[in-house]
């Protein structure tokens, strides 16, 4: 089931660049003809979301590190897993977090000095 509505889909997707074949393959999935009357895809929100998304830590602007955070953490949650992260740890090691910049779902700048 999933895969033919996966081909269906594709069907559909390439009717306005190739709609010859486009409309030679409908019919043959068992559609009547006239695939340009048929509705496009709709987008599934729900398989759109993710559990975990992946940041880059950088320190003073060089990539140190990538952590695994939920997409539900907060700034400051994303902030104390970038600082805990063991390799991060080797670059912090003997010097002053001046600031800790966070953009969600992007990255993590650290500033030492």
């Amino acid at each position: 089931m999933v895969f033919r509505d996966a081909i269906e889909n594709v069907v559909l997707l390439i009717s306005p660049f190739a709609p010859h074949i486009a409309e030679e393959l409908w019919v043959e999935l068992g559609h009547e003809p006239g695939i340009m009357n048929a509705d496009w895809p709709k987008v599934n929100e729900e398989a759109l979301k993710r559990d975990e998304i992946d940041m880059v830590v950088q320190v003073n602007g060089k990539l140190r590190d990538q952590i695994k955070v939920p997409s539900s953490a907060t700034k400051e949650e994303i902030e104390a897993a970038a600082l805990a992260a063991e390799k991060v740890q080797q670059w912090l090691d003997g010097k002053t977090v001046r600031k800790v910049i966070v953009v969600p779902g992007r990255l993590v700048n650290i500033a030492v000095s």
